[in-house]
């Protein structure tokens, strides 16, 4: 091998720096005109309808240990924590609550060896069920499915997929989406509003219905997608609008305030990041309307749709909590790119 100096090896290295950052610069461009390429031409039905949702997951997530007078539960002994997601339970799998109460009934009071993933690997414990009146107990609380109310982004007038939310619905001890396995579409009304204010941010309280009208199939950072099978009172059909033709000024906010129909209301688009995956831009609301019923933007309206210059550009996601009258968007690409990873089939 031929040898050089410390120079020409110290050029070649600045070379082989300069190729690597231009080949990474051009991959970004590419990925980016690939998005806008996939929604060009493409139109879709603006939401801003309430809806509701209930997942499962895989195991049971663990969300509280309580032992008597004031001892560690036997779980707790055992070395489990809040925020473990209970896998099996002496290698059989555990699919939801009910699982893990009959295995411990059926204990004898006899260890267990229950298995958790907990930080992205698995542990395993074994557990004493302890007596008490009637039965046998291991001292935990836990969560097999969760439910709530969000807002409609868009729906495909041709396939039924939709998107909604604008970010994941998220696991209380960990922040991050739910890893889900099933979920169901239902039927939801807003009834009140609990105004926002500076520090304490208001929220859209609603009815979650018991009619099933779709199938949840992801949840990720971008939101919850799904197929829906009852398309009733669809909104507008809007061009997709792209990251590149969103620009700061005016912009529509489709959100509903009461029962399930959505009202327009003025907002402004400002600090556009076009190179982000989640809160995007920002939003002001300027409508003195939603100013007055809501306070400006609260939980429940993420995933309200945002449409500039007659196309569907993005979805409202997050509220500033420390002004009430701002928050974050997300670029309706993004949530388009999200939902065209592979899905599971729609039951």
């Amino acid at each position: 091998m031929k040898k050089e100096s410390g120079k020409a090896a110290e050029n070649r290295m600045k070379k082989i720096k300069i190729k690597s950052t231009a080949v990474v610069t051009f991959l970004l461009l590419l990925f980016i005109f690939q998005i806008a390429v996939n929604a060009e031409g493409r139109q879709l039905l603006a939401g801003g309808t309430p809806f509701g949702v209930r997942l499962f997951t895989e195991g049971v997530t663990v969300v509280g240990l309580k032992g008597e007078h004031g001892a560690p539960s036997p779980a707790e002994a055992a070395g489990l924590r809040i925020g473990d997601r209970l896998l099996s339970i002496d290698g059989t799998s555990v699919t939801g609550v009910g699982d893990l109460a009959r295995a411990v009934e059926h204990s004898g009071g006899k260890p267990l060896t229950v298995t958790v993933r907990r930080k992205g690997e698995e542990h395993s414990f074994k557990v004493t069920p302890e007596k008490c009146d009637g039965g046998y107990r291991i001292g935990v609380y836990l969560r097999d499915s969760m439910a709530g109310i969000g807002t409609l982004t868009y729906v495909d007038p041709k396939t039924g997929e939709f998107g909604g939310l604008g970010h994941g619905i998220g696991d209380p001890e960990t922040g991050t989406p739910v890893e889900m396995t099933r979920g169901a579409v239902l039927n939801a009304k807003i009834r009140e509003i609990v105004r926002g204010r500076a520090g304490t941010p208001g929220e859209l309280c609603g009815t979650l219905g018991t009619d099933k009208c779709g199938t949840l199939l992801k949840n990720n950072e971008c939101g919850v997608f799904g197929i829906l099978t009852v398309r009733d009172g669809a909104g507008k059909l809007y061009p997709v609008g792209t990251r590149a033709e969103l620009h700061v000024g005016e912009a529509t906010l489709l959100t509903t305030l009461d029962g399930d129909t959505p009202g327009e209301y003025r907002i402004r688009i400002a600090d556009i990041h076009r190179d982000r995956t989640t809160k995007c831009f920002t939003v002001k609301v300027e409508d003195d309307r939603l100013l007055q019923k809501s306070g400006g933007i609260v939980q429940g309206m993420s995933g309200s749709p945002i449409i500039q210059d007659g196309k569907l550009v993005g979805a409202l996601t997050h509220v500033l909590v420390a002004n009430p009258t701002a928050g974050y968007g997300i670029f309706i690409e993004n949530m388009l790119s999200a939902a065209e990873m592979p899905m599971a089939k729609a039951s």
